[in-house]
């Protein structure tokens, strides 16, 4: 049962403190509007005297994602999963950049912006051959097409600067650090490679040498006495043309020229084994060499595409020494040679533009000043309402 509320609560719970009426919302808006409208005019002023002041230009740079061979397309300079990669790698060699202070002169600014992998996922931008709603439209005509929707076919750089020229030097800056930084990756993983074949490969070979050896031993002996019985029982023998396994257990019960012949045959084999595996450990003692000059390279510079030329300087200069009959480590050049090449050619003439960067200007006047509007807005509407607040208190702890 509600019970009368006393003198004291009617005193403590006033009905108008309790309630906020539409006539105190309009009276309110009456006596403040001016002060509003000013301080909102001041702030659009504020806002877009930021925006000449700290305002950037904007400026972009399309590079096409050339195929270098027309009927394979895996000959596109990047694909959908390398430029995944690429993402996440670029930010890592940009941090790197900045740590051991190998930026560019005047770039240190942009390469702080670049090591942000948000920054490559909103300024590279990479445009398909098929959009997903042109998947959706021509996903049940062809599965060919699936292919297209994930070749790249150019990717957008877009870059700011104070000026419009300065724009210009970023973003172009930028498609050459993407350039040279994805040749240096691709270095890197090659060299890294050779490396491991030089520690890994090279025991392997050894050990696969020494049983080869061990099993010729055995294999020779065999042979040798073949050989005695023969020449104790030069009669057993046979006219016969037979094909035979040595490691068959029904050979010993074939004629023993027969049995001479498939263990020569088995030395032989094992001659020819032992020759492949030496020819691939005088590749990798030659794939050191290499090493030896190429890796204290890539610890002095970052660009690439500098870095590749000084490795094929390198690999010229070893085919210089070599001998003309050398096949074997010719071939190994040859294959570093093509690799190196592949590299360059696929960040150079891959990765290109057939038109100059262009600068839109300054952009976000529109949204400068209306933040700045609505921010003083907002401002002033707090500092009246806290004011009308504060005077409510007073009056409250007057009485």
């Amino acid at each position: 049962m509600n019970q009368p509320l006393t003198d004291f609560q009617q005193r403590s719970y006033p009905e108008n403190e309790a309630e906020i009426s539409l006539l105190d919302i309009v009276n309110f808006l009456q006596a403040s509007w001016k002060k509003l409208i000013l301080a909102s005019v001041v702030g659009a002023v504020l806002g877009l005297g930021g925006w000449f002041v700290l305002g950037s230009y904007s400026a972009e740079y399309v590079l096409l994602n050339n195929n270098n061979n027309n009927n394979n397309n895996n000959s596109y300079a990047l694909d959908l999963v390398s430029w995944k990669m690429l993402q996440k790698s670029l930010p890592n060699l940009a941090d790197q950049i900045i740590e051991e202070n190998k930026a560019p002169e005047n770039q240190t600014s942009l390469y702080r912006e670049m090591r942000d992998e948000r920054w490559w996922q909103k300024n590279a931008v990479p445009s398909y051959a098929l959009s997903k709603s042109d998947t959706k439209d021509l996903a049940g005509i062809s599965k060919d097409l699936d292919a297209a929707s994930t070749t790249i076919l150019n990717l957008t750089l877009t870059a700011t600067g104070s000026s419009k020229e300065q724009s210009i030097d970023n973003v172009r800056a930028a498609s050459q650090f993407l350039r040279s930084g994805s040749a240096y990756l691709q270095l890197h993983s090659l060299l890294n490679g050779y490396e491991s074949q030089t520690v890994s490969t090279a025991a392997q070979l050894q050990q696969k040498i020494a049983n080869t050896q061990i099993e010729m031993g055995y294999q020779e002996e065999r042979a040798r006495q073949l050989e005695q019985l023969h020449k104790r029982f030069p009669g057993n023998a046979s006219s016969a043309q037979q094909v035979v396994d040595a490691n068959d257990s029904s050979a010993k019960y074939l004629p023993l020229q027969t049995q001479i012949i498939a263990a020569n045959n088995d030395i032989n084999a094992s001659k020819e084994t032992l020759s492949r595996l030496q020819r691939r450990l005088d590749q990798i003692a030659l794939t050191k060499t290499f090493l030896d000059q190429a890796l204290p390279l890539q610890d002095q510079t970052f660009d690439g595409l500098v870095l590749d030329k000084q490795l094929l300087e390198i690999e010229s200069n070893l085919r210089a020494k070599l001998d003309k009959n050398d096949s074997n480590s010719v071939e190994f050049l040859n294959e570093l040679h093509a690799q190196l090449l592949a590299i360059q050619v696929r960040f150079t003439k891959g990765l290109e533009a057939n038109t100059a960067p262009t600068s839109s200007g300054k952009k976000g006047m529109t949204k400068s000043t209306v933040g700045g509007l609505a921010a003083a807005f907002f401002l002033m509407l707090l500092v009246l309402l806290g004011g009308r607040v504060w005077q409510t208190i007073k009056s409250g702890g007057a009485k």
